[in-house]
């Protein structure tokens, strides 16, 4: 894995060293790429230029701005509460996939040979585009809810990217790999954002206490300044038992995956994890730190040959 940089000046050091974004937001070059943007520009305590991010229109016109002005990605847009997932948490899980898949290469593998699986993609797909853009990747996305997968495809679509991303539907809620993942197909990577909460009324309960927090008061599910729908952001079990189904079932697919991944949101799932990991008999496991900001999360990933 590479090093992080010790100290850069005005810089996110703990964003992975190749991510686009470990510098402060210009937003004066963003405003070029997003006009927009300039409607929601404010000024801090300290008289520098900032968002109120809080705000959900101003949280998703940052991603067209971002993905306008770093990813040539011109046509972007979610329908009304979808996820509007933060760029630069997006691009770092990439950067350090990209890490886990070049291990022994001279260089970082590019190009449209390498395969990539996005187990639930969303309305907003970043993830393929991110990865296409930065490394030439192909990606197959996969999504359960019609209205997110439309988005998803029209996105694509829009940008001319149907050569290099595609999204098929999963008709099963309970399912992950299965029925979606054709005979004889390769992947060299899966990767996942799995639902985070067990319930509507913990994610609920979260975001109250996170408006609170934020000194705004109690807030209801839907006002999320990220936004996401029930699949999005909760299923039965939470994480922990997403997780734990998404290994048993990969050891159905070890032909068809080189390494598999996800994000684990909560470090106390891993043990778990790490406990079904041994039962599959994982052939390798990594688990990849990753900080942004006062958020830390990590890579969960396995290799089964």
């Amino acid at each position: 894995m590479p090093l992080k940089s010790k100290s850069v000046s005005d810089e996110k050091v703990e964003l992975h060293p190749r991510n686009k974004h470990r510098a402060s937001y210009e937003f004066e070059i963003l405003i070029k790429s997003c006009p927009d943007l300039a409607n929601f520009v404010i000024k801090n305590q300290f008289d520098k230029e900032t968002l109120d991010f809080t705000d959900p229109l101003a949280v998703k016109t940052l991603n067209k701005a971002l993905l306008i002005h770093f990813y040539g990605i011109q046509l972007w847009d979610i329908p009304e509460g979808f996820l509007c997932p933060p760029i630069p948490g997006r691009a770092d899980y990439i950067h350090y996939a990209a890490d886990l898949i070049s291990e022994g290469e001279e260089s970082i593998l590019k190009g449209k040979n390498v395969k990539v699986l996005d187990i639930g993609v969303g309305a907003n797909c970043v993830y393929p585009l991110i990865g296409h853009r930065e490394y030439g990747w192909t990606f197959v996305g996969s999504e359960i809810d019609l209205l997110a997968m439309r988005s998803a495809t029209n996105i694509v679509d829009a940008n001319a990217l149907s050569k290099s991303i595609s999204i098929r539907k999963q008709r099963s809620s309970t399912k992950i790999f299965m029925d979606l993942i054709n005979p004889g197909e390769k992947f060299k990577l899966s990767i996942c954002n799995p639902p985070f909460h067990g319930s509507l009324r913990e994610a609920s309960e979260a975001t109250e206490r996170k408006w609170k927090n934020l000194a705004k008061g109690p807030k209801m599910a839907t006002d999320l300044n990220f936004g996401g729908k029930n699949a999005e952001l909760w299923c039965e079990g939470g994480e922990e038992k997403f997780l734990k189904n998404m290994i048993t079932e990969s050891g159905q697919f070890a032909e068809s995956v080189e390494w598999f991944t996800s994000l684990v949101s909560k470090k106390e799932s891993l043990s778990s994890c790490y406990y079904e990991l041994d039962k599959i008999q994982a052939k390798e496991v990594r688990t990849i730190e990753m900080n942004q900001g006062n958020k830390k999360s990590r890579i969960l990933a396995w290799k089964l040959q």
